[in-house]
């Protein structure tokens, strides 16, 4: 945790509570604050603080506002994921959160297994959105999306987003063009399941404004790819 993230109904006083079991079990078991000690604050959706511990009690700790500090800037990326086995979201959402991008969307897909959309892990987005905001230093979540149909997120949703000035890229082993890198414009970023997408949903993408690039001759997993791309697209940024 690197910063402690609060509800704005909790700063509209000049000293600030901090109440919730989770984060006082973590301030006082493993970071050992003392009274004095500053600690980096965040108003979620809002801004962050620098601020200084005044109080110390067994169900809450009181800080005050010291000075602003600036929020980390989002990736001006949409990242388009199919659906991937339930263990691997909860990770995929946090990672995501954690390099700052600026909206999720999650897509069916040939190959997802239909019972991945049962799992209890996406009643619990908003916890792993928490997470990873809390370790990035971020108070700002990103837009999360869900569509359970491929075909009609492809055909009248996803033209929507892409424009000239917003391109898209589906990657996809099974091509010579190369992912770019280092871009400096907002993008649109296809992750296919663990098996990739099936050839007739490539070339629906494709039919609807995708280019389809490759990361390299090796196959990855969800979670590394979301990495390896944002990572080379954004490299002068993140």
């Amino acid at each position: 945790m690197n910063i402690v993230l609060l509800d704005p109904r909790q700063t509209e006083s000049d000293l600030w509570n901090i109440t919730a079991s989770r984060q006082l079990e973590h301030l006082k078991t493993h970071v050992n604050v003392q009274v004095g000690d500053t600690l980096k604050v965040g108003i979620r959706e809002g801004k962050r603080y620098l601020t200084e511990i005044v109080e110390i009690t067994e169900h809450s700790i009181r800080v005050k506002s010291l000075q602003e500090e600036s929020v980390p800037e989002k990736l001006p990326v949409t990242l388009v994921v199919a659906m991937p086995r339930p263990k691997v979201l909860r990770r995929l959402m946090m990672d995501a959160v954690t390099m700052g991008v600026e909206k999720l969307i999650l897509i069916h897909s040939y190959r997802v297994d239909k019972s991945y959309w049962q799992t209890p892990f996406l009643q619990q987005i908003e916890h792993y959105i928490m997470l990873g905001l809390e370790q990035a230093g971020d108070t700002i979540a990103p837009q999360v999306e869900i569509y359970k149909r491929f075909k009609p997120f492809t055909e009248d949703v996803l033209p929507i987003l892409i424009n000239e000035h917003c391109p898209a890229y589906v990657a996809h082993p099974y091509t010579t063009l190369k992912m770019p890198s280092a871009i400096e414009h907002p993008c649109i970023v296809l992750i296919g399941p663990e098996g990739g997408f099936i050839p007739y949903e490539v070339d629906l993408l494709i039919k609807n404004g995708c280019q389809a690039v490759s990361l390299g001759n090796r196959i990855l997993r969800t979670e590394t790819a979301i990495s390896y791309v944002l990572g080379r697209l954004f490299s002068s940024t993140v």
